[in-house]
């Protein structure tokens, strides 16, 4: 699809809230759901500017900055909201599982479970709509700290994105690609892609564009933390922990450490 923004008749709008966040807005018909609204007042302003209806919240984790806005949108719009079933979600209406097939503006999603940030993170995928709702675990070039999972949990939670087709565009909650792309020049600093991948996404943020969505294909070539089985990355993390390089998981948590710390 030519357009990030739009599939099969929804637009998709991106929402900015707070230093860096994006409640991602779906809009069809003059009908509306929001994602992960950590602050109601833009969603409303939105939801006022274009006299659109809030018929759905989908929740993607616990965290303040992504359900901060949820009560004060159910009391003024009566929306339903959709949430993990293994955490503590405001307002939760349907708790949201592993494997489960939900239907939103008439498109199918399929939840799938990503601990690892939040040990009840979920994201939601529509093979119709080509799209990926992944809350903070995976991020442009990047991927959320592990606040409450293991290095273990998040590499298997970013092995089932990673597994999805490549032309799937990825919605995440935060603008932090230029961060994410100069801590992943220092792990592979040949790339070409990165290289040009970060020319591409520093002239969208000097026009006031977002960066996102990213493709599950774009993050294959360039994200590190989607290349802990690559040798150039095995052995960046091998350089700053011996022993790291041997798999994976260890590759893996090696470079969450690093990019902490970047």
């Amino acid at each position: 699809m030519n357009d990030p923004y739009l599939a099969n008749s929804i637009e998709i709008r991106p929402i900015p809230a707070f230093q860096d966040n994006y409640i991602w807005m779906l809009v069809r018909h003059a009908q509306a759901i929001v994602v992960d609204p950590g602050d109601a007042e833009p969603v409303q302003a939105a939801l006022r500017r274009d006299a659109l209806s809030l018929t759905d919240i989908v929740v993607t984790h616990h965290h303040r900055d992504h359900v901060g806005g949820v009560a004060e949108l159910v009391d003024a719009h009566g929306a339903r909201v959709w949430g993990p079933a293994r955490e503590t979600i405001p307002r939760r209406q349907v708790a949201l599982h592993e494997g489960d097939r939900i239907e939103l503006m008439d498109q199918g999603f399929t939840v799938i479970d990503i601990p690892g940030h939040t040990l009840g993170h979920v994201a939601l995928h529509s093979p119709g709509l080509s799209l990926l709702l992944c809350g903070d675990t995976l991020f442009a070039c990047g991927c959320g700290r592990l606040f409450e999972g293991t290095a273990q949990q998040m590499s298997a939670s970013l092995a089932k994105l990673a597994r999805l087709p490549g032309a799937t565009r990825v919605y995440c909650g935060h603008e932090y690609t230029l961060a994410n792309i100069r801590f992943a020049r220092a792990v592979e600093p040949d790339s070409a892609e990165l290289a040009a991948r970060e020319q591409r996404c520093q002239q969208q943020r000097a026009r006031g564009l977002p960066t996102l969505p990213s493709t599950i294909a774009e993050e294959l070539a360039t994200n590190p933390f989607l290349r802990c089985s690559e040798p150039a990355v095995r052995a960046a993390a091998e350089r700053r922990v011996p022993g790291a390089g041997a798999d994976p998981v260890s590759t893996f948590a090696a470079l969450r450490a690093w990019k902490n710390q970047f």
